[in-house]
């Protein structure tokens, strides 16, 4: 079903403004049938079964317009106790699939307990997807570093190109309602949930709606009660500090990737490494574009800057091998290093993982240097996928020992094109939702988080920060997404102690609003996602016997962690 024509979600969206929130209705019975081919099948006996759920565009007009939820269900595999909804993250991620995949990890106890439910949210996927067509440029290639006014057209350019979705209501809130009519068509009395990522913000809605028909919810890796704007803001200082972590892991096994025995010999040569792709962005950071003009000035008159504080060059902004700055130390990455032949990019997010890759890398000119497809925004995606697992980290740092010896960005390739369906409704979602779910931040407060930033340290990692687009939205929300209630049930919420992509404060914070709550804490851990993801016995034990017995432990669990990755 294709969304509706922009003008009639306007109207609409104006004249039910102030209206009351409603109580969910019954719904229809679910039919369940084969699923499409994106949903793997579970190892026999087990099975999934997939259906479509109608439900109101705007769940305060019931008898308005509808649009199709699509769900999935691997029935229990023992004696069953209800179903248990999830959700991968996002906003934008797909969980039709993720039935299927998230069970497969999930405790034996928790798989014979419950029915397994995937859905993807409204937006998303097989349920009437949003299409922001070019997003201003975001699927470019070679991917710019833009600053300044050339980084606000941009943003202004995207949410143009977002206007003709249904704004106002592919939300979180409409998608908790949506949640909650799984719930009834499913014919169960309350709602059980795991959520990660976003699906914890998710979930912290749907108590706020339904408190009495929250179950059992478990909140993994959780994403603070803050406006998506200043959560984005939080992720990237929280990346760059797992920057640093990485830098010094990486020297510590130099052996293993000759990039430096020293965080900061380490350091410069990741920045070698993205210098490689600067001078590929047109347009890009170094404020020269890939024709040789400068350029547009900044609202204050400066060229717009460059994420490493370089200024212009003669070569119209293309590097050859041979501007690459020396390495300190014998051995390690240094001038004779190659800029890349080619680079695949990769999709965001908290959660869910599009991903990216591109074409194979052919044999490199030194002699003719060529616009290439790719530039520091691709590098940037590559290093934020990274950062977010521990097990991605040898992959990272053995790429780009490879790129700076030879060239050779192998290495640095990911799973599917970042231009690819999947990814383009991934992206389109994510700012959808996030712009309808709350306030939005001036131009000035993005370009003045942006300075202080790269203050912080030289190319800073800014690719989560998808609500700055929100700055330029064609519909404004009239208030912000509630999340939490003093009524819910006593919730379960899981965190690692460093994750870089929602920090552990995020945990706390949300707690405040769920009085009894507990969280678990997996210490000395540096990963996004940990129940069911990162093997920890102390955590699915504690997390599994939550789901069974419904009760949160009596106090706060902390499990030790694995530390940083080992090296093979």
């Amino acid at each position: 079903m294709t969304l509706l024509p922009r003008c009639v979600v306007l109207l609409a969206a104006t004249a039910l403004l102030h209206l009351p929130a409603p109580a969910a209705s019954a719904a229809e019975p679910l039919s369940f049938g084969p699923c499409p081919d994106s949903v793997p099948a579970p190892p026999a006996p087990d099975r999934v079964e997939c259906g479509h759920l109608s439900v109101p565009l705007d769940h305060r007009r019931p008898d308005g317009p509808r649009i199709d939820i699509a769900v999935s269900r691997v029935p229990a595999s023992g004696k069953r106790r209800g179903i248990l909804l999830v959700n991968p993250g996002g906003p934008g991620g797909s969980g039709l699939p993720y039935a299927v995949t998230k069970r497969a990890k999930l405790p034996e106890s928790v798989r014979r307990a419950y029915d397994v439910i995937g859905f993807d949210p409204r937006g998303v996927g097989a349920s009437t997807p949003a299409d922001c067509g070019d997003m201003g440029g975001l699927f470019d290639t070679p991917a710019p570093d833009l600053e300044g006014r050339a980084y606000l057209a941009s943003l202004k350019a995207l949410a143009d190109d977002c206007a003709d979705n249904a704004l106002p209501h592919l939300s979180t809130e409409e998608t908790a309602y949506d949640m909650d009519a799984i719930r009834s068509a499913l014919g169960e009395p309350v709602t059980n949930f795991l959520g990660v990522s976003y699906g914890s913000y998710l979930g912290a809605a749907y108590t706020t709606l339904f408190p009495a028909r929250t179950g059992r919810m478990v909140l993994d890796s959780v994403v603070g009660p803050w406006d998506w704007y200043d959560f984005d803001v939080i992720q990237a200082r929280a990346l760059l500090r797992q920057r640093d972590v990485f830098f010094g892991w990486a020297a510590a096994h130099d052996e293993r990737f000759g990039l430096g025995d020293t965080p900061e010999e380490v350091r410069r040569a990741y920045l070698r490494a993205r210098e490689g792709f600067e001078g590929y962005g047109a347009g890009g950071a170094s404020g020269v574009r890939g024709d040789g003009s400068a350029g547009r000035a900044d609202s204050d008159g400066r060229a717009d800057a460059d994420a490493g504080g370089s200024g212009g060059r003669g070569d119209s902004g293309r590097r050859t091998g041979a501007d690459l700055a020396s390495a300190d130390r014998s051995g390690a990455p240094g001038r004779s290093a190659r800029p890349a032949l080619g680079l695949a990019d990769s999709g965001r997010r908290t959660g869910a993982d599009p991903g990216a890759s591109g074409s194979a890398d052919g044999p490199a000119d030194p002699g003719r240097p060529a616009r290439l497809p790719l530039g520091p925004a691709d590098f940037d995606r590559v290093v934020y996928r990274a950062l977010g697992r521990t097990e991605r980290w040898t992959p990272l740092a053995d790429g780009l020992r490879a790129y700076l010896r030879d060239g050779s960005t192998d290495g640095l390739r990911l799973p599917a094109p970042f231009d690819s369906p999947a990814s383009r409704n991934y992206e389109a979602a994510n700012r959808i939702v996030k712009c309808a779910d709350g306030p939005a931040p001036t131009p000035a407060r993005i370009l003045a988080d942006r300075h202080h930033l790269h203050r912080l340290a030289p190319a800073p990692v800014l690719t989560g920060m998808e609500a700055a687009a929100c700055a330029y939205w064609h519909h404004r929300p009239a208030h912000r997404t509630p999340l939490g209630s003093p009524d819910a049930p006593p919730l379960l919420l899981v965190s690692s102690a460093h994750d870089p992509v929602t920090p552990a404060e995020g945990a706390h914070a949300l707690r405040r609003l769920l009085p009894g709550s507990r969280i678990v804490t997996l210490d000395d851990d540096y990963s996004h996602g940990v129940f069911a993801s990162r093997g920890n016995a102390c955590v699915d034990g504690t997390v599994a016997a939550y789901l069974l017995d419904g009760d949160v432990p009596p106090a706060d669990v902390r499990c030790a962690g694995p530390g940083l990755p080992a090296v093979s």
